[in-house]
């Protein structure tokens, strides 16, 4: 296995997963691939899962259901490193199971993760569809 990490940005994943220019998302899958047989090892971190959710949604016009479907393909890649990659997994849950933007999931799901129950926010609409948050008053 190749010792060396390579990062993989939000834009690679993008052309994998949409599929708007097929010769590049093949040299992305044949990259990929490498990474399966542990040729390669590639990371990637939570903002560019966060990126690539929001694209396919707001951009593409992705339903949530398909998005949770696409990111937890690329969430699950064998030989691609994601710290935390269960945080993101349960957010995925959140966000189409509640209803809500993505990055509060994320957030719910790291407050749960790190035994923090309570929350200061203007953005009641969303964290009030999350069991055992406490919505702090301002």
């Amino acid at each position: 296995m190749s010792s060396e990490k390579i990062f993989v940005d939000t834009n690679v994943f993008l052309r994998y997963l949409t599929n708007d220019d097929v010769a590049v998302a093949d040299r992305i899958e044949k990259v990929l691939k490498k990474a399966f047989v542990g040729k390669v090892s590639l990371v990637t971190n939570v903002f560019v899962i966060a990126e690539i959710i929001w694209v396919l949604e707001s951009y593409y016009g992705y339903s949530k259901e398909v998005v949770e479907v696409m990111a937890s393909k690329i969430i699950n890649t064998r030989g691609l490193e994601i710290k935390d990659s269960h945080l993101l997994l349960n957010a995925l849950d959140l966000y189409v199971s509640k209803n809500i933007d993505f990055i509060d999931a994320y957030n719910a799901v790291y407050m749960k993760e790190h035994s923090v129950r309570r929350i200061l926010t203007l953005d009641r609409k969303h964290f009030s569809r999350i069991d055992d948050i406490h919505i702090e008053k301002l």
